[in-house]
């Protein structure tokens, strides 16, 4: 799956930029958007890759539409040769009907039919404009049980076969595991809460028991035991984040089995989590 940069992306990555400026200008000027700086910088940063995402999502869906279409062109195109039409005969006959995203695809395989370029060279070159694992895969079937001197019919059939059984089996893994998603997505908002529990609530009360003990120390005459503090907010952040990634990457991996749907899955978590964490503590 590939996505080509497009000039609309320049577009948001201004409306980022604007959106930056306009934050700093609130962060010194605008008194009331103050605590909520850190939340607008994680808002800006997501405004500028948000129309890949949205992009790459539309990708995904049209690959899905291929894969069912190019099932309903190898049914068509079985039902043909069976009645005794060659192969490349029968797809210049099944080429004019509609396949939704598949069409242009089978059209230009027609035209190249047409045009007198071998039908292996035409299934490959068919299959590669498609970028589709699924077609590249049964295109790579045909042409070999073809070049072995099998029934082209029969080929076919298997070829259907095999890509509903794929069909099925993605739909099947996505169903089972869709409770899980779900529960990954609870797991880790209930380990944000927790975080902010003890960020927000629980530290802060340790902290001031630590300074009465010093402050008690100090007059006592007894020296307290010194250090460079640690800054426990950034590491918690920190964690929440490494936490939101990983998590993302094998909710995508164990629903999609891609880790490019996990890295989408992994942007919501961390996005969700940076915003509740700095719209709620006004800053990391």
């Amino acid at each position: 799956m590939e996505i080509k940069f497009r000039k609309i992306y320049i577009v948001w990555i201004v409306l980022s930029v604007l959106i930056i400026i306009f934050d700093i200008y609130a962060y010194y000027k605008i008194e009331v958007l103050k605590r909520f700086v850190w939340a607008i910088l994680v808002l800006a940063i997501n405004v500028a890759w948000a129309h890949f995402w949205v992009d790459f999502l539309k990708e995904g869906k049209r690959q899905k539409e291929v894969e069912s279409k190019f099932l309903e062109f190898i049914r068509n195109l079985v039902e043909t040769v069976k009645s005794g039409t060659s192969i490349p005969k029968g797809i210049l006959q099944v080429a004019d009907k509609d396949y939704g995203a598949l069409s242009p695809y089978i059209r230009k395989l027609a035209y190249h039919i047409e045009w007198g370029i071998p039908m292996h060279n035409a299934l490959l070159i068919f299959s590669e404009d498609t970028d589709n694992p699924v077609i590249k895969r049964s295109v790579a079937i045909m042409i070999e049980a073809d070049q072995s001197g099998g029934n082209i019919a029969d080929i076919l059939q298997s070829v259907s076969s095999s890509v509903i059984n794929i069909k099925k089996m993605k739909e099947e893994r996505k169903s089972s595991i869709s409770s899980q998603i779900v529960q990954g997505y609870v797991v880790f908002i209930i380990f944000i809460i927790v975080m902010l529990v003890l960020q927000v609530m629980l530290f802060p009360k340790l902290g001031g028991i630590t300074s009465e003990l010093s402050s008690s120390a100090s007059v006592l005459g007894v020296k307290s035991g010194g250090g460079d503090k640690v800054n426990l907010d950034a590491i918690f952040f920190a964690l929440i984040m490494i936490q939101g990634f990983f998590d993302g990457l094998v909710i995508g991996k164990f629903s999609e089995g891609d880790i490019k749907h996990g890295i989408i899955h992994s942007l919501i978590l961390m996005t969700t989590s940076a915003l509740i964490i700095t719209t709620v503590k006004g800053g990391i």
